[in-house]
Formats: structure tokens, C-alpha cells, sequence
């Protein structure tokens, strides 16, 4: 993280232009260099990689270890950088890869091909780059029944409690229910299109990339809830997820 903001963006989160995202690089090379000389790879991931550094962005680095290196992440600040840093063997990446199929997030693929390669002795990183942009492109995998069963049943229920609501409700729990029927239908909505879901600032990216009419309509629903305390139209997208992926489930599910 830049200490001050930079004089021709000010706090504005303007994107940076090549010669920060050149410092950027330069910086995370250095860090690397110093901190880590066991080091047989190392890549810069997140907004740096995609040069469009903000006066608030870290330096999101993933260092990749011999085998018998320590899996671990640290938080430093090196040359008035902030940098977190990820730190595995290649074992640890794959697992982690695994993992992020499991969560149909992705999140350590995403990281992986959209990097900037600082360091790669033998190879090693760019396979893993290649392996994890082929991952990507092969989509997670589709929901089995029963876990389709499972999340129409949970979704259905959240709609119950959110039509429940209207303006005389208790504003931060029909707030509280609207984020739950976002993120559920999200999940389902992605899952049905075989896409990748998301969290945080990635919920909205992935929901309109899956779907963008749809995605649009669960999205402006949940704004029109917040600035308006109507249900009615984040409902509404709700439900046509449900119907596009076997309809509304209350009755005979068995939750395994």
C-alpha cells in the first residue's frame, strides 16, 4: 500500500498509470530478493498484476518454496509497500487449487493466471500458471442432485423470510435476510451456468459475468432493498433463479 496518495490521483481510486504498475513490479522483485533467496518462483497477482493499482492497493504476492518449505502468509511493508505474501510448495498450490474447485470460487486459479511472473528458476511457476488457467476454462464442476436439492431448499426458505418483510419490518434484519438471498442465489445462479462464484467485490464481477440479465436483476434488487426497504424486486429475480434450476422446494427435501 502507497503511504501517500499518489499527486495525480489524490484519494480519488483512480487507476495508476504504467509507471506505477512498473513500481509496483520493481518493488515486488526487490521484496522477494531480500526477504525470500530460498525461493525457486514468484508472482505478483491482484490489482498491481492488472495495473490498475489505487493509493490503497497491497502488493499481493505468492512465493513459491522448495518442497520442504513451511506453507504460510505474511503481512509486511518493505520500500513503503504494504505486501501480503503467500508462501507454499508446489504441493500446497495444487491442494490449494483443489480447494477453491470445492468452494467454486477459484480463488487461488484467479490468482495464478492473471500473475505477473517475477521469478521462475526452472519453470515451475509458468506450468502452474498454465495448469490453473486450464482449470478456469474447464469451469467448476456441476452441482450434483442432491446438492442442487439442498441450496433450492435453502434459497426457498430465505424467500420466505424476505416477502415476510416490507417497510414497517425491522430494517437491519430485512437487510441481514436480503445479503443471505443474494449470496444464495448467486451460488445457485453460477453453479446452473457452470461459472465461477465469488465473494466480497467478486460477487457482483462473477454474478454478471455468469448472467447478465439476470445477474443485473438479483443485484438491482438487493440495491432497491437497501434504498428502499422493497422486497419485491430482488424477490422477483430470487424466484426466477429457482425456476430456472427446478423451482421452489419446501416439501419431501431430506437435507444428507
Amino acid at each position: 500500500m502507497h503511504p501517500q496518495p499518489h499527486p495525480h490521483t489524490g484519494m480519488s481510486g483512480l487507476r495508476l498509470g504504467s509507471n506505477e504498475a512498473a513500481a509496483d513490479v520493481r518493488a515486488a522483485r526487490r521484496l522477494v530478493s531480500a526477504r525470500y533467496p530460498e525461493a525457486i518462483g514468484a508472482m505478483l497477482g491482484g490489482s498491481a498484476a492488472r495495473g490498475q493499482s489505487t493509493p490503497s492497493s497491497d502488493l499481493d504476492i505468492t512465493v513459491l518454496l522448495p518442497d520442504h518449505g513451511m506453507r504460510r502468509r505474511e503481512v509486511l511493508r518493505y520500500d513503503d509497500f504494504l505486501a501480503e505474501v503467500f508462501l507454499n510448495s508446489r504441493s500446497d498450490l495444487r491442494t490449494a487449487f483443489a480447494e477453491s474447485r470445492t468452494t467454486r470460487r477459484a480463488t487461488a486459479h484467479f490468482l495464478f493466471a492473471d500473475s505477473l511472473v517475477l521469478h521462475d528458476s526452472n519453470g515451475h511457476v509458468e506450468a502452474l500458471r498454465q495448469e490453473a488457467k486450464a482449470l478456469l476454462a474447464a469451469g467448476p464442476d456441476p452441482l450434483t442432485g442432491p446438492e442442487r436439492d439442498a441450496q433450492r431448499a435453502l434459497l426457498t426458505d430465505l424467500l420466505d423470510d424476505l416477502t415476510d418483510t416490507g417497510p414497517n419490518s425491522d430494517p437491519h434484519e430485512q437487510l441481514a435476510v436480503a445479503d443471505r438471498v443474494l449470496r444464495e442465489a448467486a451460488h445457485l445462479l453460477t453453479a446452473h451456468h457452470r461459472t465461477w462464484n465469488g465473494a466480497g467485490k467478486w460477487l457482483p464481477r462473477r454474478l454478471r459475468a455468469a448472467d447478465p440479465v439476470l445477474g443485473k436483476g438479483l443485484l438491482d434488487g438487493h440495491l432497491a432493498l437497501a434504498g428502499h426497504a422493497d422486497p419485491t424486486p430482488l424477490a422477483t429475480s430470487a424466484i426466477r433463479v429457482l425456476n430456472l434450476t427446478g423451482g421452489p422446494l419446501r416439501e419431501g427435501h431430506v437435507d444428507r
